[in-house]
């Protein structure tokens, strides 16, 4: 498995130059990856269960600083946004809003969507193809934009 190899190797360069926020990140991710391989079947995880596990990482920290932000303290909000852009370093190249609406277009051709009534349709295999790449909240405000 490349990304815990990848995260033990940046975990080892956070320590080296004592970068506390990177090691909190850092050892959060092998942290989530031990419990996930370890709970259920164990085993390997794949790449999309790797990607599912950083995206929530990512949300999580993004969430908590909107709140502290929302409550002016932005003494806690700036390190949970810092652990997030180094949680977000081993997440696949974001997309940008062009492209994801480019996928949304193509889909909703592909299955014929007409109207709100079809959106679940459209978000379920969006979502599975973009999985890393789009966070859920864009590809939503885009597909209701496209079937409204």
């Amino acid at each position: 498995m490349s990304l815990q190899n990848d995260v033990m190797v940046a975990l080892k360069a956070a320590m080296k130059a004592k970068d506390q926020t990177a090691l909190a990140a850092l050892r959060a991710i092998k942290s989530e990856l031990l419990l996930a391989q370890t709970s259920g079947e164990g085993g390997e995880l794949t790449e999309d269960q790797e990607i599912k596990i950083l995206s929530k990482l990512v949300k999580q920290r993004k969430d908590s600083a909107a709140i502290y932000l929302e409550q002016d303290r932005k003494d806690l909000a700036l390190p949970e946004i810092d652990q997030a852009e180094v949680i977000s370093q081993f997440l696949p190249e974001a997309l940008t809003e062009e492209e994801i609406e480019k996928v949304v277009v193509m889909t909703i051709d592909e299955i014929g969507a007409e109207g709100m009534k079809d959106m679940g349709k459209v978000m379920g295999i969006v979502s599975k193809e973009l999985a890393g790449q789009a966070d859920g909240k864009t590809i939503s405000m885009i597909v209701k934009a496209k079937l409204t």
